[in-house]
């Protein structure tokens, strides 16, 4: 019989040593990233959400959208609303307002009568 060379290997050092070559995770592992998660969910309760709509009005309809806002916005006005007007008076950003503008002009519901200025079609 040949004796083997070299240090015992001990069952605990094979366990390791197959954990990390197969990316077999560790319970500390799970915890950290368990930690992690916790973190994570509490920082996103922190932040104060921006799409929560106000209560329901009073006669029970529900909020207008931005889209409706800014149509009856334009519908009010005869001879058209420039978008800076609508900025004012709604104060929604530029991004959200060319937006609502493309979506409104491709159905149909409003019309170009100058550069930035729009009115509703009849």
């Amino acid at each position: 019989m040949t004796k083997r060379k070299g240090k015992p290997v001990s069952f605990d050092a094979m366990v390791k040593f197959f954990m990390h070559n197969y990316n077999i995770p560790t319970k500390r592992d799970i915890d950290r990233l368990n930690d992690r998660l916790d973190r994570l969910e509490k920082l996103i309760k922190a932040i104060p959400s921006r799409n929560q709509r106000s209560a329901a009005k009073s006669n029970g309809a529900s909020p207008a959208s931005a889209t409706e806002i800014v149509l009856d916005l334009i519908k009010r006005s005869k001879n058209g609303i420039g978008i800076a007007e609508v900025r004012e008076q709604t104060g929604y950003d530029d991004k959200k307002l060319r937006n609502i503008i493309f979506r409104l002009n491709k159905m149909e519901k409003i019309v170009r009568v100058s550069r930035g200025s729009y009115k509703a079609v009849e």
